[in-house]
């Protein structure tokens, strides 16, 4: 099983809105992809000071997230 760690930057502008974050799929907002990531990993984010945060997840979870967030039609 791969345990590889990932941790995913979030940088906020001074109104609250995210600026920049890792790991999106392309078809989904920078807001978008925020929003989903706290309402499906918020109990492993952390916020750090000057307006940014991170996710700590592993390669598996991420990968599941982003299936989970655009699904592939098939």
């Amino acid at each position: 099983m791969d345990t590889q760690g990932v941790i995913i930057h979030v940088r906020f502008a001074p109104n609250g809105t995210v600026v920049e974050i890792g790991e999106r799929p392309a078809s989904l907002t920078l807001q978008e992809w925020f929003n989903f990531l706290s309402e499906n990993a918020g109990s492993v984010y952390q916020t750090l000071a000057g307006g940014r945060g991170v996710f700590r997840l592993t390669r598996v979870q991420v990968d599941g997230l982003r299936q989970k967030a655009v699904p592939t039609v098939t």
